[in-house]
């Protein structure tokens, strides 16, 4: 087990517009980004990474909390005994994978895995 298993690792907010609210956040904090095509870009604050993204928003419409898993598979089962409702089936993304998943008062948050699917 990682340091980071299980643990918040990344938020992800809905930006329809992203060249905008690039310029916004380089002027407003100086934050760094790279791209990864013109649907989605990720910051790095100096402290936390997150990411902005012209996709649709989640359920909830709030930003979108992103927990790191060392083994992907685990982790979706355990949601789902502890209660949780996948709610965006595993897949893959430049970097690793991820599913979506609801909790039980209805917030929908990811994990998210750098390792790549069991052969």
């Amino acid at each position: 087990m990682s340091e980071n298993d299980r643990r918040v690792d990344y938020l992800e907010f809905l930006a329809p517009d992203i060249p905008r609210v690039k310029r916004f956040y380089e002027s407003a904090f100086g934050w760094a980004f790279t791209d990864y095509g013109p649907d989605y870009t990720s910051f790095n604050d100096g402290r936390l990474s997150g990411g902005f993204s012209s996709d649709k928003p989640s359920a909830s419409g709030a930003p979108l909390t992103v927990i790191f898993a060392d083994d992907l598979e685990v982790a979706e089962r355990r949601v789902a005994e502890a209660g949780g409702k996948i709610v965006r089936p595993t897949y893959s993304f430049p970097g690793g994978r991820r599913f979506h998943f609801t909790d039980p008062a209805g917030n929908e948050l990811a994990v998210w895995s750098d390792k790549e699917a069991p052969s």
